[in-house]
């Protein structure tokens, strides 16, 4: 049984056959065969290698003719290797005595020689693996055949791992098939770990170099609510883990009879919680949860489902699905959030040498600078709002003339649905997100043309301190804590509540428990949060009275070290709802 440990994005447990994400993506499709099986599993093993050591001498002779006999050796080594008779006999002894299929064998035994040489601390000890997982990755394609495994095709339920996932590879995932994932990459914030919040899969991302450590069909467990990943965990272990799944199915059916009850303090102060969502099938999902509505509307995975840009009708029918949910509620729709470099087709291409996608054309300057691509979608949701209470949120605006060029494009739009004879709401309240520290410096500036503001703390934690919110090297200085942005957040609400604007946070810090109090302390009463999140923060609101939180935001505010505030709000949440620190 191995352990690693990693950053908990998603709660809940996980418990299945890994699935290996590799540069391949081939999957081990079972970990043993019948007894009565193993000779002709062996068999098969042995054309496998037979298949190979022919495809490597075709390159190797390849190799000797345009590159020269110094080139040819690489595969010359390879050849070595697939023939070693050590390595062979330790395949055929775990096929026969254990009764592992060829397959699991193969990976099993050629991991555990690349992980010896990388373990060595020497760069050409290091390279040498390389040859191992190259040498894996040939033989399984033979056993396997050529057809490269899709998460969009998966037939059996799987604990998915990768070194890193996409937005759009996470958005294809299909419940139904996959229970979980970890990745090597990836912090608190990314969209993948967004994503796997959304789609309610337990997730642990940022664990570190570990797909060397186990092949694919190994047993695994991953825990979501502790950053946990088990690999082949001993009968104590997962005995454990079931009754802890069993337990989480228990807090879930307790915190569901929440969802029908007022978001209220003790003391009768109303707290509207809001979803957060990604797709349009989510706003059911949201509802059901007891959500007031939608605080933000994430458009961008619109454009990451396909290969494609989504034409307007596709805006316009999203837009109108959420709608049916939430037909007399608000829905915030954010426009478009990503950088030119994850956008499909010729955007990406465009981009394709930015330096830095963070600090580049990204969310409103990508909209403001392909204005066809930020028209399309202003017109989708000029017309979806005739039917509800539709809002539009501009995101990452960093200086004031950017917020009136796009409220000015806006117009722009309204005068030609005008002109066309399409029905539109010309009523529609314009908002921002702050997000960006010299938005929330000048929030007085902009309070006075905004109708709304909602507090992205995602990107305003990581331009604030300066840590890439994606990389695990530095999660432990991603703060939500931090004092600074306690002030920049305390600045954003002063500036709201003297122009007698709304103001609600929608970034993850919203979604963890141990912040409600503090939000709630200093002001703000509008919360938009990830849906399976709204039962248990209603739990902790519901526990709580407005003289705690104030005095809660307070004493947090007073303080000048991160970890001491954590500290400190963990404490109280303990105090305030013991059920949520369990």
């Amino acid at each position: 049984m191995l352990i690693k440990r990693g950053i908990p994005v998603s709660p809940g447990v996980a418990i299945g056959p890994a699935l290996v994400m590799g540069a391949e993506s081939f999957r081990i499709p079972q970990r043993f065969v019948s007894i009565d099986a193993v000779d002709t599993e062996i068999a098969r093993f042995r054309a496998a290698v037979e298949s190979t050591c022919q495809e490597i001498e075709v390159n190797e002779t390849l190799a000797k003719e345009r590159l020269g006999a110094e080139h040819a050796m690489i595969f010359t080594a390879h050849l070595m290797m697939v023939r070693d008779p050590k390595i062979l006999a330790e395949i055929e002894t775990l096929i026969r005595e254990k009764s592992f299929s060829p397959e699991f064998a193969v990976s099993r035994v050629l991991r555990q020689y690349a992980k010896r040489f990388q373990n060595l601390g020497n760069q050409y000890f290091a390279e040498r693996a390389a040859d191992f997982y190259d040498l894996e990755k040939r033989l399984l394609k033979q056993l396997l055949g050529e057809k490269r495994e899709e998460l969009s095709h998966l037939t059996e339920p799987v604990v998915l791992l990768a070194h890193n996932l996409t937005p759009s590879e996470t958005a294809s995932l299909s419940k139904q098939f996959v229970l979980g994932f970890a990745t090597e990459v990836g912090g608190h914030t990314s969209h993948t770990a967004i994503l796997a919040g959304a789609l309610e899969l337990p997730a642990v991302v940022g664990v570190g170099n570990f797909l060397s450590d186990l092949s694919g069909g190994e047993t695994l467990i991953i825990d979501g609510s502790h950053g946990t990943v088990i690999i082949d965990p001993d009968e104590e272990t997962l005995a454990k883990y079931h009754d802890s799944e069993e337990r989480y199915r228990s807090t879930n059916k307790r915190l569901e009879s929440l969802r029908l009850l007022a978001s209220e303090t003790r003391d009768g102060v109303r707290i509207t919680l809001m979803g957060n969502i990604e797709f349009p099938e989510e706003a059911e999902s949201a509802k059901h949860r007891g959500a007031e509505g939608v605080g933000l509307y994430r458009t961008e995975f619109l454009y990451l489902q396909s290969q494609r840009e989504p034409t307007e009708e596709d805006h316009f029918r999203a837009y109108r699905e959420v709608l049916k949910a939430f037909p007399t509620q608000p829905v915030v729709i954010r426009t478009l959030d990503l950088g030119a470099d994850k956008m499909p087709g010729q955007l990406q291409a465009e981009y394709a040498d930015g330096i830095n996608p963070a600090l580049s054309v990204r969310s409103i300057r990508l909209s403001l600078t392909h204005l066809e691509l930020f028209k399309t979608q202003l017109r989708a949701i000029l017309r979806a709002a005739v039917h509800g209470d539709l809002r539009i949120m501009f995101p990452l605006v960093t200086t004031l003339l950017e917020f009136r060029q796009a409220r000015m494009i806006l117009g722009d739009v309204m005068e030609d649905l005008d002109e066309q004879g399409v029905p539109f709401n010309r009523d529609v309240p314009v908002g921002m997100m702050v997000e960006v520290p010299a938005a929330a410096i000048l929030a007085e500036e902009f309070a006075r043309e905004v109708d709304f503001f909602s507090i992205g703390t995602n990107d305003l934690i990581q331009y604030t301190l300066a840590v890439d919110r994606g990389d695990p090297a530095v999660a432990n200085l991603y703060r939500a804590g931090d004092p600074s942005i306690l002030r920049l957040i305390r600045n954003v609400i002063t500036a709201a509540a003297k122009y007698h604007i709304p103001v609600s946070v929608c970034g993850q810090m919203s979604s963890d428990p141990m912040f409600v109090p503090l939000l709630v302390g200093m002001g703000l009463r509008q919360i938009s949060v990830t849906p399976h999140a709204i039962p248990e923060l209603k739990e902790i609101i519901r526990n709580l009275t407005l003289t705690k939180a104030e005095r809660i935001a307070s004493r947090s505010e007073s303080m000048d070290v991160a970890r001491d505030v954590e500290s400190y709000l963990r404490g109280e949440l303990k105090k305030i709802c013991p059920e949520s620190m369990d």
